[in-house]
């Protein structure tokens, strides 16, 4: 249990470096990484971005076995992750009757199997949260807690009614696209080709809002468009979020908020999850370390007899043949990490957690230590070396820890800050509904 497991060293450390009234500074390597552990088992560990696949969450395969995915409970009990937000994510298809009925299907099939890890396969050792006192109850009782996010409003098709079945199904948040236009919002890759639907949000996606604002619903602006994402802050009743985005004014990319979305977002009372995706902290480092990896992976996988599938080959697998390709592949990788690493760390390093950590630094100084918090992406392509699955967790920490954030301000950015903008969207819709907003 991460509450106990480090409990009386810490009390110790905390006792000996009051009596000896030593700063960070000057503290030895030995002793920083004991007072961090210390932070890490008293704050609540959030990340509010973790992906899933279905065939993770039945009686033979799930998330109580250590799986080659980045999040399941041993990881994350190994590493001190409390709150995992597991994503309803939906790919952009066809804006038909045909696409919506089947991505309504899609996100019935993900809401179910997170029920079902929490109800029927591991209800005593994780459980779902649907307030802020629901995971500081869950925490303390000992257990893992699952919250939900929905990656892209597609499965909503014309029905607005859905936005309150997916509320009354556990979910807190919601972005109205992904990667491609939705029949709700325009995406952020309309800037691939300057080709947008909407030019910003749909008549039907200002009504999607309202119904979130409505229900206690938090809105996402990852993945939309620039337009959209100062739309949506204008129209909002309640703070926003950025589930999982980083700054762009440290890295150009069009997943990650500029300036001029950050200050609004500041304005308007939300929270940026700060993403630990490679090619959003750092693309040009990640381009030159893929470029080596992939070399020094190729040359293992040949003499190992692997079979590295080209892009064509993987596109044209079924889902389940991906699936199982995908868990072969990250497999094959973790067995060879530190033979690659060897090979490729020295010439190229790593985007890494100090890479990752310059961001909330700069989200920090620019809109304020409230506004900023820390997600993964995790089994949906992030990480960072250092913390590239759940079981390094603490890693992040003990960065913060070295960059100098107090245990309070640590607190706030793992979860005080995303759980304070879930209880004002959460006011926000008791107002709605009593009609006193």
């Amino acid at each position: 249990m991460k509450r106990i497991t480090h409990f009386l060293a810490a009390v110790l450390f905390v006792f000996t470096a009051c009596e000896q009234n030593k700063s960070v500074e000057d503290m030895t390597e030995e002793e920083l990484i004991e007072y961090a552990k210390g932070i890490h088992e008293r704050v609540i560990t959030l990340d509010t971005h973790d992906d899933i696949r279905t065939s993770n969450f039945t009686q033979e395969r799930n998330y109580t076995q250590r799986l080659s995915t980045q999040v399941n409970l041993p990881k994350m009990e190994e590493g001190g992750l409390d709150v995992a937000w597991f994503i309803v994510y939906t790919g952009q298809g066809e804006l038909s009757e045909e696409g919506y009925a089947r991505a309504y299907e899609n996100a019935d099939d993900k809401f179910k199997a997170i029920h079902r890890l929490c109800e029927e396969i591991a209800p005593d050792r994780i459980e779902l949260a649907l307030t802020s006192d629901d995971v500081r109850r869950i925490d303390a009782a000992g257990k893992k807690v699952a919250m939900i996010g929905i990656e892209n409003g597609y499965p909503v098709g014309t029905d607005v009614s859905r936005v309150k079945e997916f509320h009354d199904r556990g979910a807190r948040y919601m972005s109205l696209a992904h990667n491609g236009h939705s029949q709700l919002s325009d995406s952020n890759t309309g800037e691939r080709d300057s080709v947008w639907l909407h030019n910003g949000l749909s008549d039907l996606g200002k009504e999607v809002i309202a119904e979130m604002n409505k229900w206690g619903i938090m809105v996402d602006l990852s993945h939309p468009s620039k337009k959209a994402n100062m739309e949506m802050m204008r129209l909002t009743k309640a703070p926003v979020i950025a589930s999982h985005s980083a700054a762009r004014a440290m890295n150009d990319h069009s997943r990650n908020l500029d300036d001029e979305q950050l200050m609004m977002l500041k304005e308007n009372g939300g929270v940026v999850q700060t993403v630990a995706f490679r090619s959003y902290v750092d693309g040009e480092k990640n381009s030159a370390y893929r470029t080596k990896f992939n070399e020094v992976l190729a040359q293992i996988a040949e003499e190992e007899g692997f079979e590295i599938k080209p892009g064509s080959l993987f596109r044209a697998m079924t889902g389940d043949e991906r699936s199982a390709y995908f868990a072969a592949y990250r497999e094959f990788q973790e067995t060879h990490k530190d033979r690659i690493a060897e090979a490729v760390h020295s010439e190229t390093p790593p985007v890494d957690v100090a890479d990752f950590v310059d961001h909330i630094d700069y989200l920090v100084e620019k809109i304020g230590l409230e506004h900023v918090g820390i997600s993964s992406d995790f089994d949906g392509g992030g990480g960072v070396h250092g913390w590239d699955d759940a079981s390094e967790t603490f890693n992040v920490t003990l960065e913060l820890v070295r960059r100098g954030y107090s245990e309070e301000e640590i607190g706030m950015i793992w979860s005080g800050n995303l759980l304070r903008v879930l209880d004002e969207v959460q006011e926000v819709a008791r107002k709605i509904q009593a009609g006193e907003l």
